[in-house]
């Protein structure tokens, strides 16, 4: 089975309430983050049987967005297990269940979501950093899980602006 661990994309500034923070939307940055992971993915030929998303809604919005961009069709499972107060406990045991699955896309938040996927990869927990909007790839058909990438959307950016360039001189014709 292939995990995606996505981080949520853009949605400004942290509001102080919880109450609001929980209904913060992502941004017009996090709108063109989501549409990059989906192209890298669409290049990439992945597809999903199955998304599920923190129920906050920039969680939400980034599932959705970037389950379009790639063609998803059915419903955005949503999970407490992947919310910012999730434990691990309750992250494994989730992902326990998603034994049948070839490709789960799953998207939360920091500070818990570069944890969880740690955990994945084995006990030595490694330190990995997720910045909004960053998706990373594990094999986890067999524990430990094995990391195969993690893409940051400023990488992206900056590759799909420089295909979209040609590097090559235009010729004039007459």
């Amino acid at each position: 089975m292939n995990l995606y661990i996505l981080r949520h994309a853009s949605a400004g500034t942290r509001r102080a309430n919880p109450l609001i923070d929980v209904k913060r939307p992502i941004d017009k940055e996090g709108k063109q983050q989501c549409i990059l992971v989906g192209a890298y993915l669409n290049a990439l030929r992945v597809h999903f049987d199955l998304i599920i998303s923190s129920p906050l809604k920039r969680a939400l919005q980034t599932a959705a967005l970037v389950g379009n961009e790639t063609g998803y069709e059915a419903g955005i499972q949503v999970a407490d297990e992947l919310a910012p107060d999730a434990t691990l406990a309750e992250f494994e045991a989730m992902i326990a269940g998603l034994q049948g699955h070839e490709n789960v896309l799953l998207v939360g938040h920091n500070p818990n979501l570069p944890q969880l996927l740690g955990s994945l990869l084995g006990s030595g927990r490694p330190n990995i950093r997720l910045r909004k909007g960053a998706i990373a790839r594990v094999d986890y058909t067999r524990r430990p899980g094995t990391l195969h990438w993690l893409v940051d959307p400023r990488i992206l950016r900056g590759v799909y602006t420089r295909v979209t360039k040609s590097s090559r001189r235009k010729i004039s014709r007459k």
